[in-house]
Parts: C-alpha cells; sequence; structure tokens
C-alpha cells in the first residue's frame, strides 16, 4: 500500500527537506540532523524510496558549465486536442533534449515548455527544427528567461 501525502510525519518531511537540498549526505549524518539514530532513519528512508515519495537521486549541474544557460519558455497551441494529438505531442516531446518541462496547461495555450540551450542561435534552431516539427503544433510563443531568481526543484 502507497503512502499518502498525510502519511508523513515530521522525520519523514524533515528527511525530505535535507534530501532535496544534500542528496548525498550520509544516513548518519541525516539521522542526527533529523533526531533519530541511524537504523530508523534507513528504515525511513527505503521506505519513502519503496512508497514512492523518493523517485531518485541527481546531481545539480550548473547550467554556464556546460553551455546551456539560454533559458527559454514556449507557448504552444495544437491544433488539434483530442486525446489522440495529445498523446502524440506528449510522446514526440520527450524526445527533444533541450526540451527540460513540458506542462500541459488550462488556459490559452495547450503547452508550456521551458527549453534550455546554449544561446539564441542555438533556441531559434531547436524552435524552428524540433518544437515547431513536433505533431499537431499550430503556434509558439516564446518567452526569453533574463535571470533566475528563484529556481528549486522538489
Amino acid at each position: 500500500m502507497q503512502m499518502a501525502e498525510g502519511d508523513l510525519d515530521r522525520f519523514d518531511r524533515a528527511i525530505l527537506s535535507i534530501l532535496a537540498v544534500e542528496g548525498r549526505i550520509s544516513v548518519t549524518n541525516l539521522a542526527g540532523r533529523i533526531g533519530l539514530s541511524k537504523s530508523p532513519t534507513q528504515t525511513r528512508l527505503k521506505r519513502l524510496e519503496q512508497d514512492g515519495v523518493i523517485t531518485g537521486y541527481r546531481a545539480m549541474i550548473d547550467p554556464v558549465r556546460v553551455k546551456r544557460e539560454h533559458v527559454a519558455f514556449v507557448e504552444v497551441k495544437l491544433t488539434d486536442t483530442r486525446e489522440a494529438a495529445l498523446s502524440a505531442f506528449n510522446v514526440a516531446v520527450q524526445a527533444v533534449p533541450e526540451v527540460e518541462q513540458c506542462h500541459m496547461i488550462a488556459g490559452a495555450f495547450d503547452y508550456l515548455l521551458k527549453v534550455r540551450t546554449s544561446d539564441m542561435v542555438s533556441y531559434r534552431a531547436v524552435l524552428g527544427e524540433k518544437i515547431s516539427s513536433l505533431p499537431h503544433v499550430a503556434q509558439t510563443s516564446t518567452y526569453v528567461a533574463m535571470e533566475a531568481v528563484k529556481d528549486v526543484a522538489l
């Protein structure tokens, strides 16, 4: 049986809060920070992983150092919003590595994409060759980020 959000107690929430910032912290240090011994902390951590609350661990990469500092948000309107068209778009957008996030939106457009490239020239190529070629794309509007004021991953 999977854990519901209401099933998380203060120790579970503390574990998640610390791991969100320090994913490589040792279990011993984590235990000390939340006020439990190592064994119950390890048990809680394993349960959070098994229940799908913790879905994985990853490295946080500096986009400037890997030449991916240009961020654009793209509104996408589709020509067709029936389930088959949405599904085709959803599958195809997964194959575009420059699309960091894709959200279906309830509003004046259908999808909002976060696209990360090295510069405007690269972005224009991605927009023209990849995003505009995705199934059922009718129109796009681009908003270029000037600065990330807050960028937190869960």
